[in-house]
């Protein structure tokens, strides 16, 4: 149910015409739903190339890895969106294929840090740098400005959502 701007309450899918300002947010969720679902099997396939093993839900850890560095495992965690239980099996996982690996925190001797292996490193490196080889190739005929406002926009799209 939703309500159009004349205060009528109408069912979103059910034939009736959506209002103007519904239709700019119902186009951005259908993009969104193809962009989402493009990505995820992306990510499973870029997992894959890392280690056959890797669940794809790594993968974008490792990536938070190789950007920030050594993390305690909280704040993957709280950055990935995940629970405490399935950040330590993520880990462990992670650790078993020789990927990441732990030490203690400096700061705190109680909690620890993760970091990637150079085994790691050098595996996240070669994919990120054959990803972005794709984005180059598929986005040759935008202009660089382009580029720059739709990560513009994506990253101002994520922050909001983080609130």
């Amino acid at each position: 149910m939703h309500e159009d701007g004349n205060g009528e309450v109408r069912r979103v899918g059910s034939g009736v015409a959506p209002s103007g300002a519904d239709q700019e947010y119902l186009s951005l969720e259908r993009e969104l739903t193809v962009l989402l679902r493009r990505a995820r099997a992306s990510q499973g396939e870029m997992a894959r190339e890392v280690h056959p093993d890797l669940e794809s839900a790594a993968y974008g850890l490792l990536v938070r890895l190789d950007e920030s560095g050594r993390q305690r495992a909280t704040e993957l965690a709280a950055y990935i969106g995940v629970g405490k239980a399935t950040m330590s099996r993520q880990l462990r996982a992670l650790e078993d294929l020789g990927l990441v690996a732990r030490e203690p925190d400096p700061a705190d001797g109680r909690a620890w840090l993760v970091h990637l292996t150079l085994e790691g490193r050098s595996r996240v490196g070669k994919v990120r740098e054959a990803r972005r080889a794709r984005y180059v190739s598929q986005l040759s005929h935008w202009d660089r400005q382009e580029v720059a406002e739709l990560a513009r926009l994506l990253r101002q799209l994520n922050q909001g959502m983080e609130k």
